[in-house]
């Protein structure tokens, strides 16, 4: 009896043990950063965290650098299930649901306090549920990305000095605007390319946040820095329809909690260092130059309004006036 029940149980622990085993899913998360970059280290940290809070059920893999493809790529892996997580603009999302795409609407943002602000505000969680009701895509957080200027050959201190300047954006009206308000000529080229189409003249300018000018090396490439700040930049981070679906609410609550806490961390690390690396720009023999920004904010009202992109006029009062 006693040998039949020291069976019964091994037997059934044996069970729970391959049970087990099955149920771990292993998770893609992909991104376009670099490792040294908190996007990176910190989603690391999430992934690891939530390992860990859910007893091992979900072994995620972090692939950086556009390891599993470019932006456009990682963002259509999400509905194609061939992605499960991602740190991406919010600007890839807002081309299936256009009303994310406001947080480009240059100039909108005073800083990166305000940014935060506006993650955390009922507009925002309006668009996360619109955006999932969209596409079934679950939005958990917001990072700050930094604020975004401009790098070039040759310094110029308004508007009017980058008529005719060749500059790489990305492929998003929003990113266009400003360039475009002041006569520049953007070009659309993939991220991971930016570094050599600098080098090799392919275009004479780009615009990035200091922290993705370091990381990247921009730097190396370019002469000179314009602090036009013309968008605050933010990143969100993004849970697939055939991976959130099937959580419990407890493993939601998991995922959305490491997802907030490391975004927190990442934005605070984001603000420090771009508030050293100006110095550090000099230093190198960087120009750092700042610039007239409202003769920049001037010409996008002028010329790239809210309404011509689509945008509403009540969304961007309502950010406008967090605090």
């Amino acid at each position: 009896m006693k040998m039949t029940t020291r069976f019964g149980l091994a037997a059934a622990a044996l069970a729970l043990a391959s049970g087990g085993a099955l149920a771990q899913q292993k998770l893609k998360w992909a991104h376009v950063y670099e490792t040294s970059e908190p996007y990176h280290t910190q989603s690391v940290w999430a992934a690891e965290e939530i390992k860990k809070r859910t007893n091992g059920k979900f072994e995620i893999t972090v692939h950086p650098a556009s390891s599993l493809g470019k932006e456009t790529d990682i963002n259509q892996g999400m509905t194609l299930g061939t992605v499960d997580m991602i740190i991406s603009g919010p600007s890839f999302a807002s081309r299936s649901y256009p009303r994310l795409g406001i947080a480009y609407y240059p100039f909108i943002f005073r800083d990166a306090d305000h940014l935060i602000a506006y993650s955390k505000s009922p507009v925002f969680k309006e668009m996360i549920d619109g955006y999932r009701a969209k596409t079934g895509i679950q939005i958990l957080a917001y990072t700050y990305y930094g604020a975004r200027h401009t790098t070039a050959q040759k310094p110029f201190t308004d508007c009017a000095g980058m008529k005719g300047l060749k500059i790489r954006v990305p492929d998003v009206p929003a990113y266009m605007a400003t360039p475009k308000s002041c006569g520049a000529n953007p070009t659309p080229i993939a991220f991971a390319e930016v570094y050599l189409a600098l080098q090799n003249g392919t275009v004479e300018a780009q615009e990035n946040p200091l922290t993705t000018i370091e990381a990247k090396k921009f730097y190396e490439v370019q002469k000179a820095i314009m602090l036009t700040g013309h968008i605050v930049d933010g990143l969100t981070t993004q849970v697939a329809p055939h991976v959130w679906n099937k959580l419990t609410d407890a493993e939601k609550k998991i995922f959305s909690d490491v997802a907030l806490e490391a975004a927190a961390k990442a934005s605070e690390q984001i603000k420090k260092r771009e508030a050293e690396l100006v110095d550090e720009f000099k230093k190198k023999g960087i120009a750092v130059v700042n610039v007239n920004r409202k003769s920049f904010s001037d010409a996008v009202l002028k010329s790239a309004s809210l309404e011509s992109m689509g945008f509403d006029k009540k969304d961007y009062d309502r950010i406008v006036a967090l605090k």
